[in-house]
C-alpha cells in the first residue's frame, strides 16, 4: 500500500515518479537505441523474450531515478542479481506466485498498473486479457513489460545468439556474456533493429 501512496521506507512522502521522469522513462544507454522513443514510453507495452537479465536491465535506470517497478510471476527472480544489474530493489515489488486463476492474475496486474510505473508479467494470459491489460497500461500511463510473447506489444525485445568469455581450455571463470538483442514491433517500432550488449 505504501507504494501507491508515494511513501518511502522511513515514512516520508516521495516525489511522484511522473514529476521525475515525464512521458518517457529512462533506460540504460545501450538499450535506448532499441526503443523508438529512446526509453520506455508511458502507456506502451514492451515485451522481453529470452533473458531475465535483459528484463532487469530494462528496469534498472528507471528505478534508480525514482520510478517503481513490479514483477509478477517470476518466483526464481534473484533480488541480488537485480541489484547487481542496477535495479533499485527498494523500489521493486515482487509477486512471485499470483495464483493460477486467470481472473485473479488479471486483477493483480491491473491493480499494479494503477499505481506502479513499470509492471512486468511473466504469467501467460489469454489474448483478450492481454489486450485489456495493455489498454489499462495506456489509460494509467504505466509501462507494461510482459516477459514472453504478448499479442499486440508495441515493441518486442528478444535475445538472440550469445557468446561467453573468460573460460579457458577447461579452466577459468565465466567473466561476461555478449548477446545480440533484436527489437521489432509495430508503428514507430516496425523497423527491426539490433544491438550487441555485454
Amino acid at each position: 500500500m505504501s507504494v501507491a501512496l508515494g511513501v518511502d521506507a522511513t515514512g516520508g512522502l516521495t516525489i511522484p515518479a511522473t514529476e521525475i521522469t515525464g512521458r518517457v522513462l529512462p533506460v540504460r544507454g545501450e538499450l535506448a537505441d532499441l526503443l523508438p522513443w529512446g526509453g520506455l514510453r508511458r502507456g506502451s507495452t514492451v515485451s522481453v523474450r529470452g533473458s531475465t537479465s535483459l528484463l532487469l536491465a530494462l528496469l534498472s535506470t528507471a528505478t534508480a531515478e525514482g520510478c517503481w517497478a513490479a514483477v509478477v510471476g517470476l518466483p526464481n527472480l534473484g533480488v541480488l542479481a537485480a541489484a547487481e544489474l542496477g535495479v533499485a530493489v527498494g523500489r521493486l515489488a515482487l509477486v512471485p506466485k499470483p495464483g493460477s486463476d486467470p481472473a485473479v492474475v488479471e486483477r493483480t496486474v491491473a491493480a499494479l498498473l494503477d499505481g506502479i510505473d513499470l509492471v512486468s508479467v511473466a504469467v501467460p494470459v489469454a489474448p483478450h486479457t492481454a489486450r485489456r491489460l495493455s489498454a489499462r497500461a495506456r489509460q494509467r500511463k504505466a509501462v507494461l513489460v510482459p516477459f514472453g510473447t504478448w499479442p499486440g506489444a508495441d515493441v518486442e525485445l528478444r535475445v538472440g545468439e550469445g557468446r561467453w568469455t573468460g573460460l579457458g581450455t577447461g579452466h577459468g571463470v565465466l567473466a561476461e556474456r555478449e548477446v545480440t538483442v533484436h527489437a521489432g514491433g509495430r508503428g514507430a517500432a516496425s523497423r527491426p533493429v539490433r544491438t550487441d550488449l555485454l
